[in-house]
């Protein structure tokens, strides 16, 4: 009878210890999506502070012809982890990892001043229904792609970074496709999966509050950051801070 008590208590103890290593596992692969408008180079700080606690960091230069093909350039840098995954996305980006999101390797998913469509939406039909505080976009003469006029894009986009990088940002924007804006999503990941948004108060690309509502009607858990659009280049730190935090908890 002692024996078998025994057995049991350290079969029970086994399956407790284990439940509590699972429990705190982390998630180590990072992958970042950047948004429409600006290349993944502006990640940098935000990638070298999480680099530095020990995450792994991917950043996705997706082509913005569709969203079919960002997705697909979003899987390919997925395919190449071991391991689970952290999605983070960036405004447009946000449409990309909602749909990337679904794959069984991705853990949790991040937006940072991000769209955070539901099915049947589009970037275009959720930026309508709340005007941002900028209206300088504008069509390449061929009316395939979009880009920021330059003269706007540091009020714009990036008022909070110094005037050498909000220029430099104007100058390398990857121009987004028509196509890619007006694609509408599938079944979201975020309905079965953890979230994080990063809501940038003083954006003027997405109006915050659509990103609230959005962020809201996700259930996804919310950080405020005083930042511009460029709250990834302007406040690293800060987003750095979210994005480990969604990696420990998206781990339990």
């Amino acid at each position: 009878m002692n024996t078998r008590f025994l057995s049991i208590a350290v079969l029970g103890f086994a399956a407790s210890t284990m439940g509590f290593a699972a429990q705190a596992a982390e998630i180590k692969n990072i992958v970042i999506v950047h948004g429409a408008l600006a290349d993944g180079s502006g990640w940098r700080k935000t990638s070298e502070i999480l680099e530095k606690d020990g995450f792994k960091v991917t950043v996705v230069q997706e082509p913005i012809t569709s969203l079919a093909d960002d997705v697909a350039a979003t899987n390919r840098v997925l395919d190449l982890q071991s391991g689970p995954s952290l999605l983070v996305g960036h405004s447009y980006g946000g449409m990309v990892i909602t749909e990337a999101g679904n794959r069984p390797d991705v853990a949790g998913l991040v937006y940072v001043a991000a769209f955070q469509p539901d099915k049947g939406e589009s970037l275009i039909s959720l930026a309508s229904s709340k005007p941002a505080g900028g209206m300088n976009i504008r069509e390449t003469k061929d009316g395939q792609y979009l880009y920021l006029e330059p003269a706007a894009f540091a009020a714009d986009f990036a008022a909070d970074l110094p005037k050498d990088e909000a220029s430099f940002l104007a100058k390398s924007q990857v121009f987004a496709s028509k196509a890619a804006f007006t694609a509408k999503v599938g079944d979201p990941a975020w309905r079965g999966k953890k979230s994080w948004a990063v809501i940038a108060s003083d954006d003027r690309s997405i109006n915050p509050e659509l990103e609230l509502d959005m962020a809201k009607r996700a259930g996804s858990d919310v950080t405020e950051i005083k930042a511009s659009h460029a709250v990834f280049a302007s406040q690293p730190e800060k987003v750095a801070a979210v994005i480990e935090k969604a990696a420990k908890d998206a781990g339990k």
